[in-house]
C-alpha cells in the first residue's frame, strides 16, 4: 500500500511539474517578440539574368483559410492532427501512444508531430538534426502557439507545406494538379492532395498513382471516423475519376526542378547561411542558371529519346573559366522521377577518362606522333595475374598507330600500354590535380573508365583542360541575400594553374580530331557521325560501357557532359549507343547557334606540322592522308632524320 501511495505521489509530482513547466514556457513565449511567419522560410531563386524562376515556401501567393476548400481542411486535420483545435501545440496522448507503438515494433513506425510542430519545421532549412535543433523547434512551437490563433497556424501550414514536384502551398498545389483554385476542390481532389505531404517524392499521381490512391482511401476512412463525411460521400469520392494537369504557370520545363533541387543541396553546404529562415525573413538566391542552355538540353533530350520512354539521362553544362553551372538535368522528367542523377549518382565513365591519360602522356614526353602497336594483347603481372582488354568490335589495326589516332578511335590497347608505361599512379595523380575528388584506384583498367565518377566531379576535371589548365570550383549559386538585401554569401572564384597551357592546347586539338574525316582509315573516329551537324570547333570524347553512354566536350565557352543509361543497370542495346552523342551535339549547337566560334589561340611555343595522321610520320608528296598535328617546339618530327618514337614499337 505504501509503495502504491509513493508511486502515485511520484506520478502526481511529475504531472504537476510538467503542467507548471508548460505554463511557464507558454507565458515566457507570450512575452517574446511575435514570429513573422509569413516571411519565414521564403526563398526565391533567380537565374543569371536576375529573373525569378522559382518561388519556395512562404511566397507572396498567400491564401486565407476562408478561400480553401473545407474538404481539404478536414482531410488534412483527419490525417495529420485530429486534435489540433484542442491541444496547445503538443498532443501528449498521441506522443505516449506513438512511443508505446514504436517500442513494441522495435522501430519508428508511428509519429506524433502536430500541425504546429510540422509548421515550425517548414519554417526551417533542413540543415541538421541535432538536440540543439530539436530544442529550438520545441521552443518555437510554444512561441507559435502563444502568438497565433489556431486558424492562423492552420492557414500558415497549408500555405507552406510541400506538395511535391517543387510545389509549396495548397493554392499552388491545386493549380498544379487540377488547374483550379483550392476553394473549388472536390472531396475526391482534396483527400488526394491531403495525402501528398507525408512523402512528397512518393505520394504523387505522377509517380505512382496506386500509392496515393491507397492513401486517399485511408484519409477518407479517417474523415468518416471523425464525422467530417458520410460513408456514402466516401464511396462517391473514391469512384470519382480525377484528371491531373501537372502544369506550372511560370516555366513549362520538366527538368527545371532538377536545377532547383541541386541549388538547395548546395545551399545546405554553405556554412555562412543562417540555419533558420526565421532569422533572415527569407532568402533571395541568385543562381547561374541560363534558361537558353536548360531549354536546349531538355528539347534535345525529348527529340532524341522520344521512342524510348524507359531510358534515363543526366546532363550538366558549365562555364569552364568560372565554374558556373548554367544548366543541369538530373533525369527526363522531375515529376516522374525526382532522383537527381547529375548530383546523386556515380556511373562508370568509360573512355571519357582517356583525355586525362593522354595529357599525362604529353607531360611525360609523348607527342601527337608517338606510336604503339595496337593488336590483341595479354598484359601479365605478378602473382600470375593477367589483363586482356579488347578494342570495340575487336577491331585492331595490327600496326603502329599515333597517339592522335588512338584518341580519335578510342583504342583500348594503346591506352592500356600508355597507362602501364607511365606507371599506374600517374593517371591517379593527374586526375586529382585536375580537380577530380573521387578516389581512383591505380589499376590497369583505369584509363578505360571502369570506375564510377559523379558527373559534376568529372566535368570539374574536363573544365581544367577547357580553361587552359586552371582548377575551378563548379557551383550553381552566385550570391545569397536576406529579405532586406544584405549579402549573406557570395561565391569567390578561386583559380589555380595546375596544367601546362601549351599541352592543354595540344590535347584539345587532339580531341577535335574525334570527328575528323581525315583520320578515317581501318576504322572511323568515334564522333565522325556527328560531323555533319557540327558547325563550331569542339574537343569531344565519347565513352561507353555495357550500361553507360557518355559524351563530354568543350570549347572556350562551355564544357558539357551527357550520360544516358538505365537506372537499374540494364544492358544497353546496340541501337541505343547513338543517344548520348546525338543529345550532346543537338543541345550544344542549339545553345551556341548565335555565338561566335570560340576556340583557343595557339601558344607561342607550339608549332603545327603536316603529318600522316595514322602513323604520325611527316607528310611527303606520296602521303595520301594529311593532317596538321601540334607539338611543343623541339618535339616535332623533322625531315632530316627518320621519325623515331621515344618508345619501343611493341
Amino acid at each position: 500500500m505504501k509503495i502504491m501511495k509513493m508511486g502515485l505521489r511520484v506520478i502526481f509530482f511529475i504531472f504537476f511539474s510538467f503542467v507548471i513547466l508548460n505554463i511557464l514556457a507558454y507565458l515566457y513565449a507570450k512575452a517574446t517578440p511575435k514570429l513573422e511567419i509569413k516571411n519565414a522560410n521564403r526563398f526565391i531563386l533567380y537565374d543569371r539574368n536576375n529573373e525569378v524562376f522559382f518561388k519556395g515556401v512562404g511566397t507572396t501567393d498567400w491564401i486565407s483559410l476562408d478561400n480553401i476548400s473545407p474538404h481539404l481542411i478536414n482531410a488534412t486535420l483527419a490525417v495529420e492532427d485530429k486534435n489540433f483545435f484542442v491541444h496547445s501545440g503538443f498532443d501528449y496522448l498521441r506522443i505516449i501512444k506513438a512511443f508505446y507503438t514504436n517500442l513494441r515494433a522495435g522501430s519508428i513506425v508511428q509519429g506524433a508531430s502536430t500541425i504546429s510542430q510540422q509548421y515550425i519545421k517548414n519554417l526551417f532549412l533542413d540543415f541538421e538534426q541535432t538536440w540543439t535543433r530539436k530544442m529550438e523547434e520545441l521552443w518555437l512551437t510554444y512561441a507559435l502557439e502563444a502568438h497565433y490563433s489556431k486558424r492562423e497556424i492552420l492557414e500558415g501550414y497549408l500555405n507552406t507545406i510541400n506538395y511535391g514536384h517543387g510545389i509549396f502551398g495548397i493554392e499552388n498545389a491545386s493549380q498544379f494538379y487540377f488547374n483550379k483554385p483550392s476553394k473549388n476542390l472536390t472531396l475526391a481532389e482534396a483527400s488526394l492532395l491531403a495525402g501528398i505531404p507525408k512523402h512528397p517524392s512518393r505520394f504523387s499521381p505522377f509517380i505512382d498513382e496506386s500509392k496515393i490512391k491507397e492513401r486517399q482511401n485511408l484519409i477518407l476512412r479517417m474523415m468518416v471516423r471523425n464525422n467530417h463525411i458520410t460513408k456514402k460521400e466516401k464511396e462517391e469520392a473514391l469512384a470519382e475519376e480525377l484528371i491531373y494537369v501537372g502544369k506550372k504557370d511560370q516555366l513549362d520545363l520538366t527538368t527545371i526542378m532538377y536545377y532547383q533541387d541541386a541549388v538547395m543541396r548546395e545551399l545546405r553546404d554553405i556554412g555562412t547561411i543562417p540555419l533558420s529562415f526565421l532569422k533572415t525573413g527569407g532568402l533571395k538566391i541568385y543562381t547561374n542558371l541560363d534558361l537558353e542552355a536548360q531549354i536546349s538540353i531538355e528539347e534535345s533530350i525529348k527529340n532524341n529519346l522520344a521512342n524510348n520512354q524507359d531510358i534515363q539521362v543526366a546532363g550538366v553544362m558549365m562555364e569552364p573559366d568560372s565554374g558556373k553551372i548554367i544548366a543541369l538535368v538530373g533525369g527526363r522528367n522531375y515529376s516522374a522521377s525526382p532522383f537527381n542523377r547529375a548530383v546523386q549518382s556515380a556511373r562508370q565513365i568509360g573512355s571519357v577518362m582517356k583525355p586525362l591519360l593522354y595529357y599525362a602522356a604529353l607531360e611525360n614526353g609523348f607527342t601527337s606522333s608517338t606510336t604503339f602497336i595496337s593488336e590483341p594483347t595479354i598484359f601479365a603481372f605478378g602473382d600470375d595475374k593477367t589483363y586482356s582488354p579488347s578494342n570495340y568490335g575487336n577491331n585492331y589495326p595490327n600496326k603502329p598507330i599515333s597517339m592522335a589516332l588512338a584518341l580519335a578511335y578510342s583504342d583500348n590497347i594503346y591506352a592500356v600500354k600508355t597507362h602501364l608505361f607511365l606507371g599506374q599512379e600517374t593517371l591517379v595523380d593527374i586526375a586529382r590535380r585536375m580537380g577530380i575528388e573521387t578516389t581512383l584506384p591505380p589499376i590497369p583498367s583505369l584509363p578505360l573508365g571502369t570506375i564510377e565518377i559523379n558527373m559534376i566531379d568529372l566535368l570539374d576535371g574536363y573544365a581544367t583542360l577547357a580553361n587552359s589548365g586552371y582548377t575551378i570550383e563548379p557551383h550553381l549559386i552566385n550570391k545569397v541575400k536576406d529579405s532586406k538585401g544584405n549579402i549573406l554569401y557570395e561565391h569567390q572564384n578561386e583559380k589555380e594553374l595546375v596544367l601546362d597551357k601549351s599541352l592543354t592546347f595540344i590535347i584539345s586539338e587532339l580531341m577535335a580530331n574525334c570527328y575528323s574525316y581525315e583520320l578515317i582509315d581501318y576504322s572511323y573516329p568515334t564522333c565522325v557521325g556527328m560531323a555533319p551537324r557540327i558547325t563550331k570547333k569542339y574537343a569531344i570524347k565519347t565513352g561507353s560501357t555495357d550500361n553507360d553512354l557518355w559524351t563530354v566536350g568543350y570549347n572556350k565557352d562551355v564544357v558539357f557532359g551527357i550520360w544516358v543509361g538505365y537506372d537499374k543497370n540494364r544492358e544497353l542495346e546496340k541501337g541505343e549507343f547513338r543517344y548520348a552523342r546525338n543529345i550532346w551535339v543537338d543541345a550544344i549547337e542549339k545553345y551556341l547557334k548565335d555565338k561566335p566560334n570560340n576556340w583557343y589561340e595557339m601558344p607561342d611555343n607550339v608549332i603545327g606540322i603536316l603529318v600522316n595522321p595514322i602513323n604520325g610520320e611527316l607528310a611527303t608528296n606520296d602521303t595520301n592522308k594529311r593532317k596538321i598535328f601540334y607539338y611543343v617546339k623541339g618535339t616535332q618530327p623533322t625531315y632530316d632524320s627518320e621519325l623515331d618514337s621515344i618508345l619501343p614499337q611493341n
